[in-house]
């Protein structure tokens, strides 16, 4: 993109996007599990349908390394351009009916292809790592003002059965991220298999309970029509339904591992982004408004270009309708890799603990005390680091 930005002089300055053409990378991202299927079926080698897998957890690990990350900053001047570019924002929408897609053929697949176990389990991982990017997709469109952009989300939504997470998102977690009230915030020494359970949880009930909050406030019941959570699950309903009543009940463990893969996508990047950081309380009794410092970043450039920018995550905290070809870390906290190796280190705790801890207490100067700690926890962390006195300077 090619940008006129007027200075403050009066004179003409140039801004061009570098990465135009590769934030389209999504799109090749939302069929690569069709790319596989197609490869299994011509080649008779079900090993295939493992690509996308591997592109996530073997091989963009690498290329974020190779490729490192961007320190950019954008020209003040240049955002409101670039935010009005609708490309970015096509982009988004295209994803959307190509993921739908996605899991249509990843259910024709595992119906008609008489794979072994390998085959069958391969399919259902990689619609379940592309249900993720629709939920990334969706988690973009559901924070702008634009009631199309949160309709069309809803069908990102739709697809991996997780419409209670737009009200519960958006009026909840942004409201109390990085503080004890918050399931979706991880603590400092929690487990991401202890974190996973109640912050799945946590998400169920808070999107119920800010949905009936919101259509209270204008005099309707929980069951009306304009209930966002219950129109996403309807869509749901009829593509699960359909599918289920054309191929019968072979696809049922596609469905279950494709749906609660997505959602584990959604719980290891909630996980990720805000892990042992806590907002300071005030003497109010009220937390300190959200500022960068309380959201981890990863400002690799080639995983950023393929999940909308979404790791770029606190330019989303302090301005949620910003759009994310916009979004910049600033001077936030940054994590060991991109979300692609990040999403490794979750899986094997101590990696994880030994990776990000020390982050964390770099962050607080050292103070374990006013680091968010998991309460089940304290006594032993505590022991361990010590309190701000026993600490060396």
């Amino acid at each position: 993109m090619v940008s006129d930005i007027i200075a403050g002089d009066g004179g003409t300055a140039v801004f061009r996007d570098t990465r135009r053409y590769f934030w389209a990378g999504p799109i090749v991202v939302a069929i690569s599990p069709i790319i596989g299927i197609a490869l299994a079926h011509v080649t008779g080698n079900e090993l295939f349908t493992y690509v996308t897998a591997i592109l996530w957890y073997v091989a963009l690990p690498i290329i974020d390394a190779l490729a490192g990350r961007a320190w950019r900053n954008l020209p003040e001047q240049a955002i409101p351009a670039l935010e009005a570019d609708n490309y970015y924002r096509y982009l988004v929408y295209a994803s959307i009916p190509l993921l739908i897609l996605t899991w249509i053929v990843g259910v024709w697949a595992v119906a008609t292809q008489d794979y072994s176990w390998v085959g069958y389990v391969g399919v259902s991982v990689c619609v379940a790592l592309t249900n993720g990017l629709a939920l990334v997709a969706g988690h973009e469109l559901c924070h702008k003002v634009d009631r199309r952009d949160n309709r069309i989300g809803q069908f990102a939504f739709a697809v991996a059965a997780y419409g209670h997470f737009p009200p519960e998102h958006n009026r909840g977690h942004h409201a109390i991220a990085a503080t004890p009230a918050d399931t979706a915030t991880s603590r400092f020494g929690e487990s991401f298999y202890s974190f996973i359970i109640r912050e799945v949880t946590g998400n169920i009930v808070g999107g119920i309970v800010q949905e009936k909050m919101r259509l209270a406030r204008k005099g309707k019941g929980f069951f009306s029509v304009e209930n966002e959570i219950l129109q996403t699950f309807s869509i749901t309903l009829v593509l699960y339904g359909l599918a289920l009543a054309y191929f019968g009940v072979v696809i049922i463990p596609f469905m279950v591992i494709s749906t609660l893969g997505g959602w584990h996508f959604m719980s290891v990047f909630n996980y990720l982004s805000h892990y042992g950081l806590l907002r300071e309380k005030m003497p109010s009794g009220r937390y300190e408004p959200m500022r960068r410092a309380h959201s981890w970043n990863a400002r690799h450039v080639v995983s950023n270009c393929l999940l909308f920018n979404v790791q770029h995550h606190s330019a989303h905290h302090v301005s949620p309708p910003q759009r994310y070809q916009a979004m910049e870390s600033g001077d936030a906290p940054e994590l060991p890799g991109g979300f692609p190796l990040c999403f490794l280190l979750t899986y094997i705790p101590p990696l994880w603990r030994a990776a990000v801890d020390p982050r964390v207490l770099k962050i607080y100067g050292g103070d374990i005390t006013k680091v968010h700690l998991d309460p089940g926890k304290k006594a032993k962390i505590l022991a361990r680091y010590g309190r701000p006195a026993d600490l060396p300077s």
